[in-house]
C-alpha cells in the first residue's frame, strides 16, 4: 500500500476497511476475492472513472498486498487516485479475463480458494464463464456481498461526507421548486436543479433529477421529456446530490393553482410516515417492521393511492445506473434485517395514483443513530403551492411551444 493524504478520507481509513474485509475472507475459508463491483473498489481504494463498462477488479489477497486490473487508459486513475501500487492493465486489443487468469498465476493464487462478486453488474456471465474455464485448478467461489457487510453502516466520516452531498440536494431542489410554473418546460426545471446541485459543490449524481408534471407523474422512473408545465397541475420533483460518489435523495412536489382536498390529504399522510419514523425508528428494529410502519399509514387512505414500492432503500456510494444500495438492504415486508447505527436510508412514503390519475411525493434520507434516526434536511416537507398559477388560462401546448421560438427568433436577430 502507498501511503497518501490526498484521497477521500484518511489513509488509516481504508488501512480499516482492508483489514476488515480481510477477516471476512478468513471467516468464508478463502484465500482471495476478486473485487469487481465499482461501488466496493471505490469503498476499499477510492479509485473511480466513468469507463467501469470496462472490466476492472481489485483482487485482494487474504495476506499479500492487493493489486489491480483495469484497462491501461484507466491506469492512471489507479495511479492518481488510490493507495494501490501493483497494476497489471490490459490494451484494447487485449483479453481482460486473460490478464486476471495470468495475474492471479503470477502471484500464486491460481491453484486456491478465490472468491468472486458473481451477483456484479460489472462481471457479466460471458465474463464468468471465461474465468471457469480457464482457471481450472482454482476453487472459485460466490463471495458477493463481502464488500458491502463493511458499507451498510457508515463510519462518523460517511456521514459527514453526506452531509456535503445533501446540501447539494436541497440546493438543487429549491431551484427546481422554484422553476415550476405554467409554461416552463419539464427540461427548464431539470435544467435548474442540475445547475445548482452542481454550483453547491455538488458532483455528477448516478441518477439525473426526476422531473414529471401532470399526468406523466403516474409513469415510474421518468423525467423530463420536454413537455410544457399547465395552470392547474402538479410537479413531482426526485433530486439526488451526489459529493465523491456519496449520495443523499429527496422528493417534493409543487401544486400550480390550488390545493384540492385529495392532495392536501397526501401531503398529511405522507408527512404523518415521516413523523413516525423519526419518533419510532431505532436499533434494533428489522427492516420488515420499519416497511410494515410506513406502509400501513400509507395504505390507510380515502383518495386512491398506493405505495406501489418498498418504503425505503439503503443509499450512500453509488455510480449509475442507480443511485441506491437498495440490494444490500431495503425496507420490504419479510426481511429480517436489523437496523443499526450508521444505516442511511433514503425513506420513500410516496403515493402512486391519488384520484387515479396523480402521483406525489414527500421523502427523507436518514441515518440511523444510537437511539433513534436524523435527517440529512433541514427542508420544510410541505407540498409548495403557487395559487397563482392555477389563475391562467389553460397554455395549448402548440402555442406555447410557438410563443417560445418566437422569443429565441426575436432574441437571435437582436
Amino acid at each position: 500500500m502507498r501511503e497518501r493524504n490526498d484521497m477521500t478520507f484518511p489513509f488509516e481509513e481504508y488501512e480499516r476497511r482492508l483489514s476488515e474485509l480481510r477477516q471476512r475472507i478468513a471467516e468464508r475459508h478463502m484465500d482471495a476475492v476478486v473485487i469487481s463491483d465499482p461501488e466496493n473498489i471505490m469503498y476499499l481504494t477510492d479509485y473511480q472513472t466513468t469507463g467501469y463498462s470496462f472490466f476492472q477488479a481489485l483482487v485482494v489477497p487474504l495476506e499479500d498486498e492487493p493489486f489491480m486490473i483495469t484497462r491501461k487508459l484507466e491506469e492512471s486513475n489507479v495511479i492518481h487516485r488510490t493507495w494501490v501500487d501493483i497494476t497489471r492493465p490490459y490494451p484494447d486489443t487485449g483479453d481482460a479475463i486473460q490478464m486476471l487468469v495470468d495475474a492471479l498465476r503470477e502471484f500464486g493464487l491460481d491453484k486456491k480458494r478465490i472468491g468472486y462478486e458473481r451477483n456484479s453488474y460489472f462481471f457479466p456471465a460471458y465474463h464468468q464463464d471465461c474465468i471457469h474455464t480457464t482457471l481450472t485448478e482454482g476453487k472459485l467461489l460466490d463471495c458477493f456481498g463481502i464488500v458491502e457487510e463493511g458499507r451498510v453502516c457508515k463510519s462518523p466520516m460517511e456521514i459527514a461526507l453526506m452531509q456535503n452531498a445533501a446540501r447539494a440536494t436541497e440546493a438543487g431542489m429549491q431551484a427546481g421548486i422554484e422553476a415550476c410554473k405554467a409554461g416552463a418546460t419539464e427540461n427548464e426545471i431539470g435544467a435548474a436543479v442540475s445547475a445548482a446541485m452542481f454550483m453547491a459543490g455538488g458532483e455528477p449524481p448516478a441518477v439525473m433529477p426526476y422531473v414529471t408534471s401532470g399526468p406523466r407523474t403516474m409513469i415510474g422512473h421518468a423525467t423530463w421529456e420536454g413537455r410544457i408545465v399547465q395552470p392547474g397541475e402538479h410537479v413531482f420533483l426526485e433530486v439526488g446530490g451526489c459529493y465523491r460518489r456519496y449520495h443523499t435523495a429527496m422528493m417534493r412536489t409543487v401544486v400550480l393553482g390550488e390545493l384540492s382536498p385529495s392532495m392536501y390529504k397526501a401531503q398529511e399522510t405522507m408527512k404523518m410516515a415521516l413523523d413516525a419514523v423519526h419518533s419510532k425508528f431505532q436499533p434494533g428494529m428489522t427492516v420488515s417492521d420499519a416497511d410494515n410502519l410506513i406502509r400501513n399509514i400509507i395504505t390507510k387512505n380515502d383518495i386512491g393511492a398506493r405505495l406501489v414500492t418498498r418504503s425505503g432503500y439503503s443509499i450512500g456510494i453509488a455510480f449509475p445506473p442507480s443511485w441506491d444500495e437498495g440490494y444490500i438492504v431495503s425496507l420490504k415486508q419479510g426481511e429480517s434485517n436489523v437496523l443499526k447505527p450508521g444505516m442511511t436510508f433514503h425513506i420513500i412514503p410516496w403515493m402512486w395514483g391519488v384520484d387515479g390519475d396523480k402521483t406525489c411525493g414527500i421523502s427523507d434520507t436518514i441515518h440511523i443513530t444510537e437511539d433513534g434516526c436524523e435527517s440529512f434536511f433541514t427542508m420544510d416537507r410541505d407540498f409548495v403551492v403557487k395559487p397563482d398559477e392555477g389563475q391562467q388560462k389553460l397554455i395549448s401546448l402548440d402555442t406555447a411551444k410557438s410563443a417560445k421560438k418566437s422569443t429565441a427568433a426575436k432574441t437571435t436577430a437582436s
